[in-house]
């Protein structure tokens, strides 16, 4: 998880140096800062992942949804800055339009990453929750 966290954080840096390049440059500042961002929450997680208490099952559930979010959110907000969308992001993408596909192909992509951030979360709480000590601190 540490790896990779630094990995994203490295992407996401590296984004920035070329997002005025992009046909939308705002979503390429969107896609830097996802790379940062994202890398810094696995960083997180990843420094505390031995206090997580899952089921080996659950365990590789939350890891596989962390790094797919992760990376998907990254790539996705790349692929968005790209193809200059604008169907799930109105603000950054305004003035911009992209064709059908590719639309099509952000849309779905983002909402696999919030279902995939959003898995990882609650399991990630109940994770962290089995580990709590007695009188919920």
């Amino acid at each position: 998880m540490l790896w990779h966290g630094a990995f994203l954080f490295l992407l996401g840096l590296l984004t920035g140096f070329v997002q005025q390049q992009l046909t939308n440059p705002r979503m390429g500042l969107a896609a830097h800062l996802e790379g940062v961002m994202n890398g810094t929450l696995l960083l997180a997680i990843g420094a505390g992942w031995t206090e997580l208490r899952l089921s080996p099952r659950l365990n590789a559930w939350t890891y596989g949804t962390l790094l797919y979010g992760a990376y998907a959110n990254w790539v996705v907000t790349t692929l968005a800055a790209i193809f200059g969308t604008t169907a799930m992001t109105p603000i950054t993408g305004a003035g911009f339009g992209a064709a059908r596909w590719q639309e099509t192909l952000v849309a779905i992509g983002f909402t696999s990453v919030a279902v995939a951030i959003v898995t990882a979360a609650v399991l990630l709480l109940i994770g962290f929750r089995a580990n709590a000590p007695a009188g919920g601190r």
